[in-house]
């Protein structure tokens, strides 16, 4: 179920499989905590910043179990490198677009040390990834600023969650139609235990021809929408389908590294359950985490002169039980995609390019649904 204050693909009867959470929110695995800063200014700003906090603002540093997996690498995701080396996330995760990731990493590490000066007096890593937003968004104007950074975080909540044209979403595209932030969430039963798969992704891939909802091709035929470049006197066209996907997996089921990187991995399943084939052209970079295991993964320098022989532990689900995991993020993911794709309402941006919404009529006719 959802909140009910707005259309998302259930609510139309599409019939996705799995149970989702209470908000169907990547805000249902407890203490993820998600922000926005949507900049729509003019003719040609559309872009904006989303925040994702795994333990809320209040649990910023303590190390969470995580994994990054590049399906295909024509993007940016800061930090990565140490989320491998170390097995674990301790930072806000930040979304913009690919010409910003410069002032929302600057205004990350400028939040943590104002908030917690004690990480920031041995090192900071900020998580920082990025799509392209610029058919719609003069993005070459680096109008996002440190200080937008600082407001999505500090404007992150639980609950649920807004869609399509908000945050660093607001400029983007799938599948030639309008579309941006989305979000799903799928319960787990194990055993006599209770977990939830929260995703969330900003979408801005698929070529026009490619969109599947629940197995039903719905191609955008009559879509005038296009991907170009600045240029001073024409535009250059990308190819069908160039763009990007940043997905972002968290579960308070206790995982190893390693197994954070096998969900990681089924993000492309979910992907291409809505058609995506993936294009040489799109970032699709996905990062997966789990909130439990509160204490350990710790990657400090030891200030307080604790002896060397203390050890941390960590509890996992056996790897023999993880299909279960792996099936709820492959459906989350679908859902959220299609959840991204309804949120989307036209809009125009720089140049006069218009981004049209996904016609519901349509999506209802092809679906055979009332």
């Amino acid at each position: 179920m959802d909140d009910g204050s707005r259309i998302r693909a259930r609510n139309l009867g599409i019939d996705f499989t799995g149970n989702a959470g209470k908000f169907n929110s990547i805000t249902d695995v407890p203490g993820i905590e998600v922000g926005f800063v949507t900049r729509i200014e003019g003719s040609e700003i559309r872009t904006g910043v989303t925040a994702i906090l795994p333990r809320g603002k209040k649990g910023v540093g303590e190390p969470c179990a995580a994994a990054v997996h590049s399906f295909n690498g024509n993007g940016e995701l800061t930090g990565s490198h140490w989320i491998e080396e170390s097995g674990s996330l301790a930072t806000p995760i930040l979304i913009t677009n690919t010409h910003a990731v410069g002032p929302v990493h600057q205004g990350t590490i400028e939040w943590m040390l104002e908030k917690f000066p004690d990480l920031g007096a041995q090192w900071l890593l900020p998580v920082v990834a990025e799509t392209w937003d610029g058919y719609l968004n003069a993005i070459n104007k680096i109008v996002i600023t440190p200080e937008d950074a600082k407001a999505a975080i500090e404007a992150s909540k639980s609950g649920p969650i807004e869609e399509g044209s908000v945050g660093g979403g607001t400029g983007m595209n799938c599948y030639g139609y309008k579309a941006g932030s989305g979000t799903s969430s799928r319960i787990v039963q194990y055993g006599e235990k209770t977990f939830t798969v929260g995703v969330f992704l900003q979408t801005n891939f698929g070529s026009p021809d490619e969109l599947v909802i629940r197995g039903v091709p719905i191609p955008n035929e009559d879509s005038s929408n296009s991907t170009s470049l600045d240029g001073k006197e024409k535009q250059i066209e990308s190819p069908p389908g160039a763009g990007s996907v940043i997905a972002i997996v968290a579960t308070d089921a206790p995982l190893l590294p390693g197994q954070c990187k096998a969900v990681a991995r089924r993000i492309s399943l979910g992907l291409a359950r809505t058609g995506t084939s993936g294009s040489h052209f799109s970032g699709d970079i996905f990062l997966a985490f789990s909130t439990a295991n509160g204490g350990a993964l710790t990657s400090r320098f030891n200030l307080k002169g604790a002896p060397p022989n203390q050890f941390e532990s960590i509890s996992f689900i056996p790897w023999g039980e993880m299909d279960i995991f792996y099936r709820a993020t492959v459906e989350a993911v679908e859902e959220a995609v299609i959840n991204s794709l309804v949120a989307g309402r036209d809009m125009q941006g720089r140049n006069g390019n218009m981004s049209y919404g996904l016609s519901i009529d349509r999506v209802k006719e092809k679906l055979g649904l009332k």
